[in-house]
């Protein structure tokens, strides 16, 4: 295997790790209202959409090297149709690729109000939005394009509760992309707590061609299957399946420096799957645990998290040494 590297010891890109040699893809970014378009070898891969009249930014949609999208097509802003709704586990809040926790100061920043309506329940508690400050960073590049944007997180009166900040670098060649993730929550406005709820984290909705009856998931650990992995640690978690007669792989790694590595999982058969450091009461169900966490005043919490989307099914030897690569990174 060779990998290629822009600076000795730095490591851009070892995403095949049985066929022979790769070359990074150059990666665009190009600015619209209210979004970026991601592009990686001149190909289309995914937009960062950020807009004000939706409640949380996110990833939409997520496409392998060769164009097949693998993530769910809905909602469209603050859109679903009636065929959206036939979707298995509709859940409409649950974005391509996106960040919000179901528990921080009592308020939900995972669900969404404007999806209201289409909850079984009503919420026990009000709604949050993530509502932009400034985009820090767009920095494209001959194998790694970069994004930085800065966050107000918000109560429904618009108290700023806490800052967060996402970083994106997309990286990809001719037969994988990669997304490495940072999440940073500031308590620079008091004291934030997350609470123990299996709502959260850090998540990928995939497409139904990748749901329950036809997913295959498995962990770091071995285990397969949703009751096996579901609320369980583990340094990573994969789907593979077939998408449009194309076998895809998809992984998402929790790095040894984010919170509460290794992190446990609320992955869900019908195409959910998140890393959830939190959840440790509702995953257990024992009421004398409790993975809630405030943050104190002037510090911060840190999210890192690799995703990695292939066009071939990857081993467990294979995923477990990429992810040893991945965890060596700084």
């Amino acid at each position: 295997m060779e990998t290629i590297t822009t600076a000795p010891g730095r490591l851009l890109l070892a995403l095949l790790l049985c066929a022979g040699v790769t070359r990074a893809a150059p990666v665009t970014l190009k600015a619209g209202e209210g979004k970026i378009d991601v592009l990686v070898g001149g190909k289309p891969f995914t937009t960062y959409y950020f807009s004000k009249a939706v409640a949380k930014p996110y990833l939409m949609p997520l496409r392998t090297a060769s164009g097949v999208v693998i993530s769910r097509s809905f909602p469209v802003a603050n859109s679903v149709s009636d065929a959206d709704r036939k979707d298995l586990s509709f859940e409409p809040h649950q974005r391509p690729l996106y960040f919000g926790h179901g528990l921080i100061d009592g308020l939900d920043f995972w669900a969404e109000e404007a999806f209201a309506p289409y909850y079984h329940s009503p919420a026990s508690h009000a709604y949050g939005r993530v509502s932009l400050v400034k985009v820090e960073e767009m920095k494209e590049g001959a194998d790694v394009g970069t994004l930085r944007a800065r966050f107000h997180l918000l109560s429904p009166g618009g108290r700023v509760i806490a800052e967060e900040t996402q970083t994106f670098r997309f990286r990809g060649d001719e037969r994988a992309r990669m997304i490495d993730c940072e999440f940073v929550v500031e308590a620079n406005h008091g004291p934030v707590t997350f609470g123990d709820t299996k709502e959260g984290t850090f998540a990928l909705r995939l497409g139904r061609e990748l749901s329950a009856p036809h997913d295959h998931m498995t962990n770091s650990n071995g285990a397969q299957g949703e009751p096996a992995i579901w609320g369980k640690p583990a340094d990573w978690v994969e789907y593979t399946g077939t998408v449009s007669g194309k076998p895809v792989s998809v992984a998402v790694f929790d790095h040894p420096s984010s919170f509460h590595h290794p992190t446990t999982w609320h992955a869900r058969a019908y195409g959910l799957f998140a890393a959830n450091p939190f959840g440790l009461r509702e995953f257990t169900n024992d009421p004398q645990k409790d993975g809630s966490w405030t943050v104190p005043e002037g510090k911060s919490l840190t999210f890192r998290y690799r995703v990695i989307i292939d066009e071939v099914t990857l081993s467990r030897s294979q995923l477990a040494a990429m992810f040893r690569q991945y965890a060596e990174t700084p």
